[in-house]
């Protein structure tokens, strides 16, 4: 415990504590300066903070359940692997498609013509297709076909039953303007972007629960020692009136120092059931942070905030906090995600301008049949013969070759949609970046006023403790003259309360320092560690040292 508790903890112990007078005329004790600064050398607070109910806690463990159960982390968690698999979609439209279809058909068609072979024309059709397509980041469309086809009919002047015909053809469709580079890939350029901001946004969660948790355990830490303080003046004050009453029974103060005794009590029993609220306030806030209640009535910290940290020049921890903060990454991420969108939208603002050409061939083949004209005995059969395969490799050996080339050309009047949608991403992106710059801003007045309280929590903590010392020596002056007759039970109760005050002061400058090392990591991205060990200091000056 420090030195500066030790003394308060031992007044408060002594100054509450005087000998109970029996009788009127019995001789009060001597509460000089002397006998109260010799007496009982450590003990009221201590003993008051064993007796507190409560589950110990450990910073380190509450830091380790938060981040496995916090709602915060789990939510930027699910937000990163929902960016994760929109990058996956994106993806997905890039990845080569194997497609077929199958078809079957018959039609049985009267007819008068002499040619058609058949009063009644019966036709059955089978129809294969099989093929694979993709698209390529730069809008390329490829596409690979294989068709066959198989007919059989009744006609007399069928010369292949069944016939088999083949076509397929490698296609390729280039975009020269519209759907061009950038454009083909915006959707998915803008997918990653967002999946990095959201892993950023995910980091920055993680850090967030961390300082919470520091900060919230370090508050509750100031709320023990508090509610210990106004407990034992609660205890103390009850002596205290006790010994007034005694005092005015004696006649030796009027009945208005016993009111003022009582109402030091009364505020004394408020106090404490403020603290106390307090104490279970923080202790709850921990509890839903871990996910976790404790069994026992509440939470107890263990851990003491350090004393001293490392000071890191104003300047570099701003120009650490630009590079490292994920906030500020995430943000910066979501700019090249509205970038990527907005030069898509560029090119798809321009007329369409399309390159196709393909590669191809033709088969046939079947079972010939002979054909008979009329008053012609002799019949006729077709040299083409063979199975469906047979069809295939000719259009495989492109045996009868196709090609073509060509390009197709659009200009939409007006182009108010292309337009209206590159404008409205050109506002998007500068609504983007004035956020970012915004944030940047404002990290940049959080890291500097951080580091003042970082600074200044040394001098701050001297200050408490030099108030506390001159409160200890006014109310020992005071005591000496209440006892003597020259001062009145409301000059002690406003000093003792001074007292407390100087004491929660010490412990809210403690918290106050830890917390703002504690924000100042989370600004940094755990670049700032705040012991003076911090590697990532340098030789820096360190509070505390002479």
């Amino acid at each position: 415990m420090p030195s500066y508790l030790r003394s308060i903890s031992a007044w408060i112990f002594c100054l509450f504590c005087p000998a109970l007078v029996v009788a009127a005329d019995t001789a009060l004790p001597d509460l000089s300066a002397q006998t109260i600064l010799t007496a009982s050398p450590d003990s009221a607070l201590t003993a008051a903070l064993q007796q507190l109910p409560g589950e110990h806690l450990r910073l380190d463990e509450a830091v380790v359940m938060a981040a496995e159960q916090a709602s915060e982390a789990k939510i930027a968690a699910a937000l990163m692997v929902a960016a994760s698999e929109a990058v996956q979609r994106e993806k997905g439209v890039f990845d080569p498609e194997l497609f077929g279809a199958a078809d079957w058909s018959g039609a049985d068609t009267p007819s008068a013509s002499l040619f058609a072979g058949a009063e009644v024309l019966e036709t059955e059709t089978t129809s294969l297709e099989a093929g694979a397509r993709m698209r390529l980041s730069l809008g390329t469309e490829l596409v690979a076909s294989l068709n066959s086809l198989q007919l059989g009919s009744n006609s007399a002047f069928s010369s292949l039953d069944p016939e088999y015909q083949a076509f397929g053809s490698l296609s390729v469709r280039q975009p020269l303007l519209k759907g061009f580079g950038p454009s083909a890939r915006s959707d998915l350029s803008f997918a990653e972007r967002n999946f990095e901001a959201a892993s950023a946004r995910y980091d920055g969660a993680v850090l967030a629960v961390r300082a919470n948790v520091e900060i919230l355990y370090w508050e509750l830490f100031a709320a023990e020692r508090n509610h210990a303080v106004t407990r034992i003046i609660r205890d103390r004050a009850e002596a205290f009136l006790d010994d007034t009453k005694l005092r005015a029974k004696a006649g030796m103060i009027g009945p208005s120092q016993v009111a003022n005794a009582e109402f030091f009590l009364t505020e004394a029993e408020q106090a404490l059931l403020d603290t106390e609220e307090q104490l279970d306030l923080y202790s709850d806030r921990l509890a839903s942070l871990m996910g976790r209640r404790s069994p026992e009535l509440r939470y107890r910290a263990v851990d003491e905030p350090p004393r001293q940290f490392a000071v890191v020049d104003q300047d570099s921890l701003v120009a650490v906090a630009m590079q490292r903060n994920p906030d500020l990454q995430a943000l910066a991420r979501e700019v090249d995600a509205m970038h990527a969108l907005e030069n898509g939208a560029k090119w798809d603002a321009r007329p369409t301008l399309d390159v196709i050409g393909s590669l191809g061939g033709n088969g046939l083949s079947g079972t010939a049949q002979d054909v008979f004209f009329p008053g012609d005995p002799t019949p006729v059969r077709t040299d083409v013969s063979g199975g469906r395969g047979d069809s295939i490799d000719n259009v495989i050996g492109r045996d009868y070759p196709t090609w073509n080339v060509g390009f197709v050309f659009a200009v939409p009047i007006g182009n108010r949609e292309g337009k209206g949608e590159r404008n409205r991403m050109r506002a998007e992106v500068v609504r983007a970046e004035q956020q970012l710059l915004s944030a940047q801003r404002s990290f940049s007045e959080d890291v500097r006023a951080q580091h003042r309280e970082l600074a200044r929590g040394q001098e701050r903590m001297a200050l408490a403790v030099r108030g506390a010392d001159a409160s200890i020596k006014q109310v020992e002056i005071s005591m000496v003259e209440y006892r003597n007759g020259r001062s009145t039970a409301f000059e002690v109760v406003r000093l003792a309360a001074d007292l407390a005050t100087a004491q929660q002061r010490y412990s809210a400058a403690l918290v106050r320092t830890a917390r703002a090392a504690a924000i100042l990591r989370q600004l940094t991205g755990g670049w700032y560690s705040g012991t003076p060990s911090n590697n990532s200091a340098g030789n820096v000056p360190v509070q505390g040292e002479n």
